[in-house]
């Protein structure tokens, strides 16, 4: 029987992640039911809502000791048992930390053929659809808008600042560090970068944004979240994506400005997942074609090699050491 592969949570983490947490297994390949299909994992995406499934029950359920980590992938049909797809397929799939997977049909969507594959996860993927429905559909972000992003290295921050400059918004980001400060400047485009470990936050981001702040896109949660509401206009808004800051902690802590501050200023702060507007994808994807036809919108992605190497990605990812979109590939690009 040929072997699958598969990274395994070992054990849940009441702290920080660390590889000990996981565990390499080989299992037999799976065989596809009816209704079903074989998938050859080619990328792996590496998200911070990897680490929160290990939390609880979020939009899908709790991730448990020996389970097979979930992740969000793109593969290759091997073999189907359903009508709806065709050896040789490219399929983006919710699908484990495994070389193979068995999946229902009816949950594979179909693939455009665009290359690299990586663009799909990233820029015309979840990375930027995410941005994209975040920005427009809960930020209402328009021009003249001063837009502020936190992690804005990173795989869905890096887009939504260039979303932003891209409709004539300014664009600041939050990010760890000088040099990323710079990269987010230099190489994105971005209007500012005010570097969150320098110590000294909220006066940097007053400078950043003499005029305020009218749409805040929150990735990290605690205390950077409580600044920004500090310094945003009235009627603002908040666009809560993530909270990196806090997965890794036993203890987490939530702004201490809330609900004063949203009352005060009479602020609309709202979650989201990218699936809540999947009716508007075909729209997403065609103004991401353009601005980046444009060079309005520059494309990184950060590619780990090798499934073995999924659990330092992710550990690496939530310690913010990502820049663009992370992802984890098990195969080659198929010709």
């Amino acid at each position: 029987m040929p072997a699958n592969r598969q990274v395994i949570v070992r054990a849940l983490p009441e702290g920080a992640l660390t590889e000990a947490h996981f565990e390499m297994r080989e299992a037999a390949r799976p065989t596809p039911a009816e209704g079903e299909a074989l998938i050859r994992t080619i990328l792996m995406s590496i998200d911070a809502a990897n680490r929160a499934w290990m939390q609880g029950a979020t939009y899908r359920d709790a991730v448990k000791a020996g389970d097979v980590m979930p992740t969000y992938a793109i593969g290759e049909v091997l073999e189907s048992r359903d009508a709806s797809l065709a050896r040789g397929d490219m399929v983006a799939v919710e699908s484990g930390w495994a070389e193979f997977a068995a999946v229902k049909a009816r949950r594979a969507w179909k693939l455009p053929h665009i290359r690299p594959l990586s663009n799909l996860l990233s820029v015309y993927g979840i990375a930027g659809k995410t941005a994209y429905h975040g920005l427009l559909g809960v930020g209402r972000a328009q021009a003249g808008d001063t837009v502020v992003v936190s992690a804005a290295a990173g795989s869905v921050g890096m887009y939504v600042g260039q979303i932003a400059r891209a409709l004539g918004c300014r664009a600041v980001g939050i990010a760890g560090g000088a040099d990323k400060c710079a990269w987010v400047k230099g190489t994105l485009g971005f209007d500012a970068c005010v570097d969150y470990r320098a110590g000294n936050l909220f006066k940097d981001l007053k400078a950043a944004c003499p005029e305020g702040i009218d749409v805040y896109f929150d990735n990290v949660g605690g205390s950077i979240l409580e600044t920004a509401l500090f310094q945003m206009n009235p009627k603002g808004r908040v666009v809560c994506c993530g909270a990196v800051s806090q997965y890794d902690s036993a203890a987490p802590a939530g702004p201490r400005n809330v609900p004063g501050m949203i009352v005060v200023k009479r602020l609309r702060m709202e979650g989201f997942i990218v699936m809540d507007f999947a009716a508007d994808d075909a729209k997403a994807q065609a103004d991401l074609k353009r601005w980046v036809a444009e060079g309005r919108i520059k494309v990184v992605d950060d590619i780990v090699d090798g499934l073995e190497n999924a659990p330092a990605a992710l550990i690496g990812l939530l310690a913010g050491k990502n820049r663009g979109k992370r992802m984890v590939r098990v195969a080659p690009d198929p010709d």
